[in-house]
């Protein structure tokens, strides 16, 4: 008999022993109905109760697998990039400095303007030099005139030697006297070049292509020049192609040089591995460029090696001293196991991934974790190719528990998001 049959049935019986006593008495009446209701409260509890365990078993059973999203690792080739914050700096930097004193007669470009090499950048006032170009030349002619006038003593004295009429020692001493007016007629052409110098360096050029800085020194003002305390006047710097200089750690230094070893990776020292670059207000990597120079030690203070790429700049755009980001081979081609970011757990210092066996139950592994790669993380070690990772429902998973796996392709990720941690190809 079920539990509502019962009660019905102790209402009927409690209802048939009320008719059957009558006008007995009111005392008896009372203690009859007093007694029926506190049964008719007691089971009315007792029937919740049940109701309450039914509904917790059927949930119980209800959930005790409950369903999840599980999908496998992605297994392909990739190459790792390792990623350094450094500046941009000119191949080639130059201080324009004054080779002559002298006062400072005119200025040939715009404070900031792109010159090209042998442009004319000052002028030194000239007259000095030209008057010293001048002097210069008329001591050429008097040492010109003294080299002929002992060239002729030295031939009539060969001849007067040939008829006895003069000694060998005056003959000699003439030649002495021929060769000494060669000598002083190279020094006065010596210095005529050095007049002539001079004078060049007064119209200052210049020596690469580049753009300029503002000019130091105004029209009028005195500059010394010729010394270690010449007069700066200017400073250019060239554009294209631009050095990217960075500082990479021990940690990386002594992994470049062990892929070396083991032949993945070729030293930037020997070969020019390929770089990316990108400014800071960029997403893309779409400057390409190589490295060209690693330093020779690390230093003793930071513990960092100097490295250094060159880049392209044609339109000029990268300024020497900008801030970038550059993206530099880190590896060798491998085969990587790469998941998703938000199927990884934390356990303290550990990583974790939920994983479903063949039976159903949840499998929690402890992963190595590396860089992401197109989006995906990749995992060094803890999961294979064939495990099945819970990509979706992951908070209804527990370790040891049973749930129903729904075996799905790993999800792509979005591109747009991803864009800045994908390796350039």
């Amino acid at each position: 008999m079920s539990m509502q049959g019962e009660i019905e049935k102790m209402l009927d019986d409690g209802w048939t022993s009320s008719r059957s006593t009558g006008r007995t008495g009111q005392n008896t009446k009372k203690k009859f109905s007093f007694r029926l209701s506190a049964r008719a409260a007691l089971i009315t509890v007792a029937c919740a109760f049940a109701a309450t365990l039914t509904t917790n078993a059927q949930a119980q059973q209800g959930t005790s697998a409950p369903p999840v999203t599980v999908a496998k690792p992605v297994v392909k080739e990739v190459v790792e990039w390792d990623e350094y914050t450094g500046r941009f700096e000119a191949v080639e930097r130059v201080e324009i400095r004054a080779r002559v004193s002298g006062y400072l007669d005119s200025v040939h470009f715009r404070d900031g303007e792109v010159v090209e090499k042998g442009a004319l950048l000052y002028v030194i006032d000239p007259r000095p030099f030209e008057a010293a170009v001048v002097q210069a030349e008329a001591e050429i002619e008097r040492a010109n005139a003294e080299l002929q006038f002992a060239a002729k003593e030295l031939e009539r004295g060969e001849q007067l030697l040939g008829n006895r009429t003069i000694s060998r020692a005056q003959v000699d001493t003439r030649r002495s006297a021929r060769n000494v007016a060669a000598a002083e007629l190279k020094a006065a052409r010596g210095a005529m070049q050095l007049a002539q110098l001079e004078l060049e360096f007064t119209q200052i050029k210049a020596p690469i292509t580049g753009r300029v800085s503002s000019t130091r020194v105004d029209v009028g003002n005195l500059v010394s020049g010729g010394t270690t305390q010449s007069t700066l006047l200017t400073t250019v710097v060239s554009l294209d192609p631009i050095y990217f200089v960075f500082d990479a750690s021990e940690a990386d230094f002594l992994k470049y040089a062990r892929l070396n070893q083991a032949g993945s990776r070729a030293s930037s020292r020997d070969a020019n591995n390929p770089a990316y670059v990108r400014l800071m207000d960029e997403t893309e990597w779409t400057r390409r460029g190589a490295m060209n120079f690693v330093d020779n030690e690390l230093g003793a203070g930071s513990g960092t090696i100097r490295g250094r790429a060159v880049f392209d700049n044609p339109s000029g755009i990268i300024t020497p001293g900008l801030f970038g980001r550059m993206r530099l081979l880190g590896s060798g081609e491998y085969t990587a196991t790469l998941i998703p970011d938000e199927v990884i757990l934390s356990d303290q210092s550990r990583k974790i991934v939920m994983t479903v066996d063949d039976e159903g139950t949840v499998v929690p592994k402890f992963v190595t974790l590396g860089p992401i790669i197109d989006g995906l993380r990749v995992v060094r070690n803890g999961l294979t190719g064939e495990d099945r990772v819970i990509v979706n429902g992951i908070q209804r998973a527990r370790p040891g528990g049973k749930v129903t796996p729904e075996l799905k392709p790993m999800p792509e990720q979005d591109t747009a998001a991803a864009d800045s941690m994908t390796a350039p190809q």
